[in-house]
């Protein structure tokens, strides 16, 4: 049942933010339809959303507008950047982290631009997927939003000589915020730990944390040994106590060399008790200055950065909703989700509950559900003219609110 009557405040707002972007009105009314249904829609297709409102045109003109319409979505990202920076709670800070790791975005249909077959391990199963690369920042105030990403393609679907592994598409993102001029360490899981990606951070003078598979082979006294094997060796007066959160783990950080990465490299190994013989994780970082805890506390940013937006992208805003086939409205999705997503984190924890939202928000989720109460609002004002103003009978608004 159609219920949206009108476009939310911070949807309004978005619009003369990045208005200027589009061409004419009714690219920038597509532009407020498609962030709108983002944050309320039931379903956020292009149909789900277009069905949404009391009032639009026909679907195949949405359908259109991100599919074939020439506007700029890298564009809009940048503006988007920038418009962030006008809020020291989402500002860029040298005590920023760049977290960066990728996410299977399944979807039903199997003739979707470069969508194949991935192996989830979360469910343990091969599923028809996107797969995305994307680089996170994490602001000193814990807020969070996304940089950029990158869309994986399988080398049977690419031309020949077009293939990019996840390697070069993840140095394609920290080159990507070098020269945006984003300050802020990086950090990421052990896939992305490799001896390439870790030379070329080094190379650019910025600082890493990642995490690194016990099984990775290091020189250790003067051998070549597995983490783990080094692990063992550790006696266990010489593990130091350290808290994360309300758990205490023990740890010992030495100096190392990992063969093929041209720098030395701190490792932190931890267990979670002290007689452990095994250890349960390992850090690897390029500052072999750093406390360990300040190590902990940067990689730790990395579920804050990746995990929350992976999450909230596809549960609240449709990331994984978008079932056009063409890659070009594809990419747009995705940037009109980075959209959506910033505009709801510039309005939680506010000093005071914005007007429309009438409560302070903490999370995507009760911001979404917020701006859904400000619709529901706008419903009944819509009822209540139909009725008053232009003597509309109950019968006909029902019929128009049935509509689908």
């Amino acid at each position: 049942m159609p219920t949206i009557v009108d476009f939310p405040t911070i949807v309004k707002d978005a619009v003369e933010i990045f208005g200027d972007l589009f061409a004419n009105e009714p690219e920038r009314r597509h532009f407020a339809e498609y962030l709108t249904g983002l944050m309320v829609a039931a379903k956020k297709t292009v149909s789900g959303i277009n069905s949404a409102f009391v009032v639009t045109t026909d679907q195949s003109c949405l359908n259109r507008w991100l599919n074939e319409v020439g506007w700029d979505a890298k564009a809009l990202n940048d503006r988007r950047l920038q418009w962030l920076q006008g809020d020291p709670k989402t500002r860029y800070s040298t005590r920023g982290v760049i977290a960066i790791d990728n996410t299977l975005v399944d979807h039903a249909g199997k003739l979707i631009a470069d969508v194949g077959w991935f192996w989830d391990h979360a469910n343990e199963r091969y599923i028809i997927a996107h797969d995305y690369l994307i680089s996170n920042y994490v602001c000193p105030s814990g807020a969070h939003y996304p940089i950029e990403w990158r869309r994986f393609k399988k080398r049977e679907a690419c031309a020949k000589g077009e293939f990019t592994d996840h390697t070069e598409l993840c140095i394609e993102l920290i080159n990507d915020a070098i020269a945006r001029g984003i300050p802020g360490d990086f950090t990421f899981d052990s896939y992305f730990t490799s001896a390439k990606i870790l030379n070329h951070i080094e190379s650019t003078k910025r600082g890493y944390v990642g995490d690194l598979k016990l099984n990775r082979k290091v020189v250790s006294e003067g051998r070549e040994q597995s983490l783990q094997a080094v692990a063992r060796q550790i006696p266990w007066q010489a593990k130091k106590p350290v808290r994360v959160g309300n758990r205490r783990y023990w740890y010992f950080s030495k100096q190392m060399r990992i063969p093929d990465v041209k720098h030395a490299v701190r490792i932190v190994l931890f267990w979670k008790e002290r007689g452990d013989a095994e250890a349960s994780k390992a850090l690897v970082s390029n500052r072999l200055t750093w406390e360990v805890i300040r190590m902990v506390l940067v990689y730790r940013h990395r579920w804050t950065g990746t995990e929350t937006f992976h999450r909230d992208g596809k549960q609240e805003l449709g990331l994984g909703d978008c079932q056009v086939r063409n890659g070009e409205g594809q990419t747009r999705h995705v940037y009109l989700v980075s959209a959506a997503y910033s505009l709801l984190m510039r309005s939680l924890h506010q000093s005071r509950p914005q007007e429309w939202a009438r409560a302070m928000l903490t999370t995507i989720g009760e911001a979404c559900r917020a701006v859904k109460g400000e619709q529901l609002g706008q419903l009944v004002d819509w009822i209540v003219d139909k009725l008053a103003d232009d003597h509309w009978s109950v019968p006909q608004i029902k019929a128009v609110l049935a509509q689908t």
